[in-house]
């Protein structure tokens, strides 16, 4: 029996919008980020974010954090983060790697959201002093790790703490599209307006084949960035494909639309999890309590999924499952 993925959207397919695209983008033209579509992508972010934008492409989600991050601090300073934070967790010391060993400088907080209460507390507690290491830099992520999406006065209570400290805030964006399609909100407000200072945009997950973009508000890009993505390996000498891909995930909204569709499904699949969800849904993840045997039934029945701890299990919905898809998984849980 084949497997009915959950697991992860990184599996999901490439949008076929995306795939005409690369078709299309596959002509001689200047190497690098010198082509027509690399140069771009500033002035459709600018649309799309009402605000100048500085805009990066990049293949990887991994690659853009520790970017915007090594671009923001340096050596001997440190990023405050929730203590699961993916750029702490899963992405193998690149931030520290890229900035040439700053600290990442885990904070608590429910559901993957870092409480500004808590975060002054912690600033407040570091001597101005050359012994201990000076944050830089606050990264939080929308969706968070755990599918919560942040509300724009949540990040503005955040961004609030950093300008105060002078500090700037990084928004990991991997599902960015998810969390703006769950507030129904601009995308500016959830970014530059609240205080993010610059963003990773990620649409690989959403229906592109390997495509983020950096994305710098007011400014605070500049010198600096694209060389730390040439010494990191990140620019590629066909780098027109992944600007191809990034302008037809934007084209008449696409990014959105495929965001939508996740969530939806993950919302069906919140029905059939009442009474088992560990946090709310407000993306295309969900978090559920399981025991091992009712874990084990599903899988025999051909649904696929990631164990998460103990007793729980994480499911994730992709713009690519419908609701043929995504109902069967929802009538088997809501049979157990």
């Amino acid at each position: 029996m084949t497997a009915t993925r959950f697991f992860s959207d990184n599996a999901a397919a490439v949008h076929p919008a995306v795939m005409d695209a690369l078709a299309a983008a596959n002509h001689v033209d200047t190497a690098y980020d010198g082509d027509g579509l690399s140069r771009s992508l500033d002035g459709a972010f600018s649309d799309l974010f009402e605000t100048p934008c500085e805009v990066v492409w990049i293949p990887t989600g991994t690659a853009a954090n520790s970017i915007i991050l090594a671009h923001f601090v340096r050596p001997w300073q440190g990023i405050l983060c929730y203590e699961e934070a993916h750029i702490e967790v899963d992405e193998c010391g690149a931030p520290s790697f890229y900035s040439g060993g700053a600290k990442l400088m885990p904070l608590p907080g429910r559901g993957a959201k870092i409480d500004a209460a808590a975060l002054k507390t912690r600033l407040a507690g570091i001597r101005k002093d050359v012994h201990q290491v000076q944050p830089a830099a606050i990264s939080i992520t929308n969706a968070t790790e755990y599918g919560l999406s942040w509300h724009p006065e949540e990040i503005g209570a955040i961004s609030e703490v950093a300008k105060a400290e002078g500090l700037k805030l990084h928004m990991d964006g991997a599902r960015f599209a998810n969390a703006v399609a769950f507030q129904g909100c601009a995308p500016a407000d959830v970014t530059w307006r609240a205080g993010v200072d610059a963003l990773s945009f990620g649409f690989t997950k959403n229906g592109a084949m390997m495509a983020e973009a950096i994305v710098f508000f007011g400014g605070s890009g500049g010198s600096g960035v694209r060389e730390l993505k040439k010494r990191g390996g990140h620019l590629l000498s066909k780098g027109r494909f992944v600007a191809a891909q990034i302008r037809a995930m934007l084209k008449d909204d696409l990014w959105l639309a495929n965001a939508r569709a996740a969530n939806a499904g993950a919302a069906e699949l919140a029905r059939a999890c009442e009474g088992r969800l560990m946090y709310p849904v407000e993306a295309n993840e969900l978090f559920v309590r399981l025991t091992a045997d009712e874990a084990a039934r599903l899988r025999a029945a051909g649904f696929d999924f990631y164990d998460w701890g103990e007793g729980a299990a994480r499911l994730v919905v992709s713009w690519d499952q419908d609701a043929a898809a995504v109902g069967p998984f929802a009538a088997a849980i809501a049979a157990l």
